[in-house]
């Protein structure tokens, strides 16, 4: 799409995954895509429903073990994703999720189980659970309106560790935190129209610019949204801070 006009955002399996409110992030795509011109259609699709492969915008969460397997098995049998991505879509996926869109993730009762392959990324256990604060660096090929990303912040609570591919790149460099895996130096990964990520807080809410930078890829309109941000500021110092 291109120009003022409808956003489909769809939410995948808020009855499965949506820790520490990720669904703040659906809230927040549809808050900025508002405010530069768009109406917005949010869509919410439970696990025992198809995923549309019409959408702009595709927003999965964490969860558990569990959750995160049950999701795993419905959306490899549903190609609605595939094919809204194929077609041009932006996704975030967060925490589960993120590890979801990789070519494989751990269970505790399965072991290694597949993920959809859409992002070159792999998940394994790791030996440290990752709890509390992060703040990277973004990758400095992503930019809003010419301008790098600032810095991000989040908060991390997995037990996986995920290494990026060569056809993927990291989200952000970790200054503090741990983010893929402790001693990895990286959180997240993009490719493509893709970004995943291990940060809550709702991410979104934390890192309007990174809402942007996704709406700037659904639109076309790489500018920054028109909006005062004086609280979505005040925020980031204080969790900078």
């Amino acid at each position: 799409m291109a120009g003022p006009s409808a956003v489909r955002v769809v939410w995948i399996y808020p009855d499965l995954l949506s820790t520490y409110g990720d669904q703040g992030n659906a809230l927040i795509m549809a808050y900025r895509a508002r405010l530069r011109g768009h109406t917005v259609e949010r869509v919410d699709v439970r696990s025992d429903q198809p995923i549309p492969a019409q959408a702009d915008v595709y927003l999965i969460g964490g969860g558990e073990d569990r959750p995160q397997r049950l999701a795993a098995e419905r959306l490899r049998k549903d190609d609605g994703l595939a094919r809204g991505l194929e077609a041009g879509a932006a996704a975030l996926a967060v925490c589960a999720g993120f590890q979801l869109f990789g070519h494989s993730f751990y269970d505790d009762e399965q072991g290694t189980l597949p993920g959809l392959g859409l992002l070159d990324v792999t998940s394994k256990r790791g030996t440290v659970r990752c709890v509390g604060e992060v703040v990277g660096d973004v990758d400095e090929s992503l930019n809003v309106g010419g301008r790098p990303l600032p810095r991000m912040t989040g908060f991390e609570n997995h037990m996986g560790t995920t290494e990026v591919g060569p056809a993927a790149r990291p989200l952000s460099r970790v200054s503090a935190g741990n983010g893929n895996g402790a001693g990895s130096g990286a959180d997240g990964a993009h490719q493509g129209r893709i970004v995943g990520t291990y940060l809550h807080g709702p991410v979104l809410a934390r890192n309007p610019a990174l809402a942007d930078l996704i709406l700037g890829w659904v639109d076309g309109d790489p500018k920054a949204t028109p909006t005062d941000d004086t609280w979505p500021n005040r925020l980031r110092a204080e969790r900078l801070a």
